[in-house]
C-alpha cells in the first residue's frame, strides 16, 4: 500500500483474486455465542442516514429514500468510509424499525453488489473494520431475516474471514494491520467453523504490538486519535479472547498497559483528545469509555508521551508538541506543529490547532499541515517542516520549503507556584540560522499561563547564516508571527489600545491575552477543521507579529483567567447539547 493509503494496482488485483477464491469456500454456519455490540455510534448521524443524508469524508450526498450504494462516491475516501460500515454503529444507536430496515437492506445489497470480490471494500483493513461491525450488530441485523437472507449473511461473513486470514499481511503496518487482525480474531472466535484462524492471528497481533507500540505507549504517526483507534481495537480483541476462555498474548496486554497512560496525557480537561498530526478530538465519550474498558488505572505520564508534554492544574489542561514530526512512512499525514500547544479550560477549548483539512481537499490538507495552522511561532513565508507549499488561509502568505527539525531539546520546569517546560527546535537553522525556543508555564491554580518565544542564533555558523539571511532582506529584519488559534465557540475582542485580547467562553469564563516586547497584536480570521462537518468553521486567531533584527529576539505573552460567572457552575454540572454537522 502506498503512503497515501490507497492500494496499488497489483495489491488491488491480488485482493480481488483472493476475495473471489474465498467466495468458493465453505461458509460459516452460525455464531458460537450471541455477539455483544462494543462499538459506539452517534444517534444524530444515524437519524441523518435514515433521512438520506450521507456525510462522509467531507462530502454530503442528499438522497432521500435511496440506498447508500446508489450514488457514485465523490472521492476515494468517501468510498472507503461507506465500505468500512462504521455507519452501522450510527444506525444501531437509533435502533428503531426504520434504522434496522435500512441496515439490513444496505448490508444485503452490499453482498449482492460486492460479495463476489468486487468494489473498493476488499482491502484487509476495510474487511476487518466491516467484519467487526457486522458481528457487533449481528442481532440487530438478522432480526426478521428469512432463511435465504440469513444464509447470504453467514456465507459472506465466512468469505470475508477466509480472505482476511490470507491477506492480513498485505495491510500497512500500524492501524490498518491492527484493524485486519482484530477483525480476524473477532470472526474466528465468533463464527462456527472459523476457529482455526484465531491462534495465528493472536500471534501476529502480539508481534504488531511489539513492533508498533513504543516504550512511551506511542505509535510512529504520533496521531492521538489514531492511537485511540489502535487502543480500542486492542481492548476489543483482548475482551473477545477473554470471553471465549482464551488469553491475550503478553505483548498484547503490555501494549494496552503502555498506551493507557499516554492517552491520559493526551486527554484535555473536557475529555477530548489533543488535535495533532491529523487527529481529531474523537467522538464524545469514546476516550473515557476506552480507558475504563481497558481496566488500566495508571495515571497520565509525568514525562514525555508519544512526543507530547502535558501541563494540568485546576480546570486547565495544556498539551504541547515537544518532539520532531514523524519520519519515513509515518510522515504521510505529519503536521509542522513542533512546539505548538492547545489549551482547554474545564469543558471549553480555548487555544487550538486548526486541525486536519484532509476531508476538504488537497489544498486544505496542505494548509492544515503548515506551521501557520498551529498555535506556535513561525517565520513569515516559512513552515517549520518540509511539508510542501501552501497558501495560509489566515494571512494569505506563501509557505515555502525549509528543513525539518532535526533536534528538539526539552526541559521540565518546576517552581513553587507553577510548572512548565522549556523546549527548542532547529527547524529554522538551515534557512536563517535561528533556533526557536519556547517556555510555557502554568500556575498551580490553573488560572495563568505565561509564555516566552525566542529566536536565537546560537553558534558562530548560525550567526553567519543569520547575517546572510539579513543581507537578503536588506537588513530589514526577519519577520515572524506567533499565532494562537481560538476555538469557534470563543468570542474574542481586541481592546481599543491594541494591547490585549479578551476571550469569552460559553461557560462564562473570561480569559485575557497580553504581550510584552516589540511587536504588534492583531485579531485575524482563522478556521477550525473538523471531519464531521461539510466545510471549515470560521473562527479567530490572536497574532503577534514582530521582526528579528539581532542574534536574539524575545517576545513574552500571558493568558490569564480574568472572570467567572455563575454559568461556569452550570457548565460543570450540565452536558452540552449534541451539535449536528453544518
Amino acid at each position: 500500500m502506498h503512503q497515501d493509503g490507497f492500494p496499488g494496482f497489483r495489491t488491488r488485483f491480488a485482493n480481488r483474486c483472493h476475495a473471489k477464491l474465498a467466495a468458493r469456500a465453505r461458509s460459516a454456519t452460525g455464531f458460537v455465542s450471541q455477539p455483544e455490540p462494543r462499538t459506539i455510534g452517534a444517534f444524530a448521524r444515524g437519524k441523518q442516514l435514515i433521512a438520506g443524508n450521507f456525510l462522509f469524508a467531507g462530502h454530503l450526498i442528499n438522497a432521500p429514500d435511496q440506498s447508500i450504494w446508489a450514488a457514485t462516491p465523490p472521492s476515494q475516501e468517501f468510498a472507503e468510509e461507506i465500505q468500512g460500515f462504521v455507519w452501522l454503529d450510527d444506525l444501531a444507536s437509533v435502533g428503531d424499525g426504520d434504522a434496522r430496515k435500512r441496515a439490513q437492506a444496505w448490508m444485503l445489497e452490499w453482498i449482492d453488489l460486492f460479495g463476489r470480490g468486487g468494489g473498493d471494500g476488499w482491502t484487509p483493513d476495510l474487511t476487518g473494520r466491516r467484519l467487526i461491525r457486522w458481528i457487533n450488530h449481528a442481532i440487530f441485523l438478522i432480526a426478521g431475516m428469512n432463511s435465504d437472507q440469513s444464509y447470504a449473511f453467514f456465507r459472506s461473513l465466512g468469505q470475508q474471514t477466509i480472505f482476511l486470514s490470507r491477506r492480513w499481511q498485505a495491510a500497512t503496518p500500524g492501524l490498518p494491520r491492527f484493524e485486519a487482525l482484530t477483525g480476524l480474531i473477532y470472526a474466528g472466535l465468533s463464527l462456527e467453523g472459523m476457529e482455526a484462524r484465531v491462534d495465528p492471528a493472536v500471534k501476529a497481533l502480539a508481534r504488531e504490538c511489539a513492533d508498533q507500540i513504543d516504550a512511551e505507549g506511542g505509535i510512529p504517526t504520533r496521531n492521538p486519535e489514531e492511537l485511540l483507534d489502535v487502543f480500542t481495537l486492542l481492548n476489543w480483541a483482548a475482551m473477545a479472547l477473554s470471553e471465549s476462555g482464551r488469553q491475550a498474548a503478553g505483548a498484547h496486554i503490555a501494549a494496552i498497559e503502555r498506551i493507557a497512560p499516554t492517552l491520559r496525557t493526551l486527554r484535555h480537561a473536557d475529555g477530548g483528545l489533543a488535535r495533532f498530526h491529523g487527529g481529531g478530538r474523537g467522538l464524545e465519550g469514546r476516550l473515557d469509555h476506552a480507558l475504563a474498558t481497558s481496566g488500566v488505572r495508571a495515571a497520565a505520564n509525568a514525562g514525555l508521551s508519544m512526543g507530547y508534554t502535558r501541563l494540568g492544574a485546576g480546570r486547565t489542561s495544556l498539551i504541547i508538541d515537544t518532539a520532531r514530526p514523524p519520519r519515513g512512512a509515518a510522515s504521510a499525514n505529519a503536521h509542522a506543529s513542533t512546539l505548538a500547544f492547545e489549551l482547554t479550560s474545564g469543558r471549553r477549548p480555548l487555544v487550538v490547532n486548526c486541525g486536519s483539512g484532509a476531508h476538504f481537499g488537497a489544498e486544505w490538507r496542505k494548509a492544515g499541515r503548515a506551521t501557520p495552522s498551529h498555535s506556535v511561532l513561525g517565520l513569515a513565508g516559512v513552515s517549520s517542516s518540509r511539508l510542501g507549499a501552501s497558501k495560509h488561509f489566515g494571512a494569505g502568505e506563501k509557505i515555502f520549503l525549509t528543513a525539518t527539525p532535526q533536534k528538539v531539546h526539552l526541559q521540565k520546569v518546576v517552581e513553587q507556584n507553577a510548572t512548565g517546560v522549556v523546549a527548542a527546535h532547529d527547524g529554522y537553522t538551515p534557512s536563517h540560522g535561528l533556533t526557536h525556543m519556547r517556555r510555557i508555564e502554568l500556575t498551580t491554580d490553573g488560572r495563568d499561563v505565561s509564555g516566552e518565544d525566542t529566536l536565537v542564533a546560537v553558534s558562530d555558523s548560525d550567526q553567519a547564516r543569520f547575517d546572510r539571511a539579513m543581507d537578503q532582506v536588506s537588513l530589514q529584519g526577519i519577520p515572524f508571527t506567533v499565532r494562537f488559534h481560538l476555538h469557534p465557540d470563543v468570542d474574542a475582542a481586541l481592546d481599543l489600545g491594541g494591547t490585549a485580547v479578551s476571550m469569552a467562553l460559553r461557560s462564562g469564563e473570561i480569559w485575557v491575552f497580553r504581550f510584552d516586547g516589540r511587536g504588534e497584536l492583531a485579531l485575524e480570521s482563522s478556521v477550525y477543521l473538523e471531519k464531521t462537518r461539510l466545510k471549515p468553521r470560521k473562527t479567530k486567531q490572536v497574532v503577534l507579529s514582530g521582526v528579528a533584527m539581532d542574534y536574539a529576539t524575545r517576545i513574552r505573552w500571558t493568558l490569564a483567567k480574568a472572570q467567572e460567572t455563575p454559568s461556569v457552575l452550570r457548565d460543570l454540572e450540565g452536558g452540552d447539547a449534541a451539535e449536528l454537522p453544518s
